[in-house]
């Protein structure tokens, strides 16, 4: 039998909204059945026998409802293969140097070491002005962000069809 997948996610202004489509598209298409919500909206995970959870990171935090989500579901979760990934860093270069290693808060490691992810990875993010508030336009003018869209999809759709192919694998 296929695995019944869900990919989570908690965003800000969509952009992680978009990756957890994009890594949902994937999964479907190499014939996984999968669903695509919000964290905050997951009543249950019985259904699911894999989960891969996103999160938009803002200064190295996660949004809270991913972290109610992996909370609420510590055990459910170490009971499944699980894949997590974070979006945010803006610019130029390798996303996992430029949060210095970081691919998660570090107040979520005795949850992450609990449930044991088969991967962890962050992508690029989106930075614009337009949906930012007064206070988050002053923060990033004084961090120096670079504003834009710097997902880079190839590595998302290659990191979702790595998942499809280890879930692929299991079945055989």
């Amino acid at each position: 039998m296929a695995h019944q997948v869900l990919v989570a996610y908690a965003t800000k202004h969509g952009a992680t909204a978009e990756i957890a489509k994009k890594v949902g598209q994937v999964l479907r298409e190499a014939g996984l059945p999968t669903d695509v919500l919000p964290a905050g909206d997951v009543s249950e995970l019985p259904p699911y026998s894999a989960v891969v959870l996103g999160s938009a990171i803002y200064i190295g935090r996660w949004r809270k409802d991913a972290v109610r989500f992996l909370k609420a579901n510590e055990q459910a979760l170490a009971e499944r293969d699980v894949w997590l990934f974070s979006s945010g860093p803006t610019g130029e270069g390798d996303p996992v140097e430029q949060v210095e290693g970081r691919l998660f808060p570090e107040s979520l490691q005795p949850i992450i070491d609990h449930i044991r992810p088969q991967g962890i990875t962050v992508f690029h993010g989106v930075l614009g002005a337009a949906e930012m508030n007064f206070i988050e336009r002053w923060i990033i003018k004084n961090v120096k962000a670079p504003l834009g869209d710097f997902r880079d999809w190839s590595a998302i759709t290659s990191w979702a069809a790595a998942i499809a192919d280890a879930l692929g694998k299991e079945e055989n």
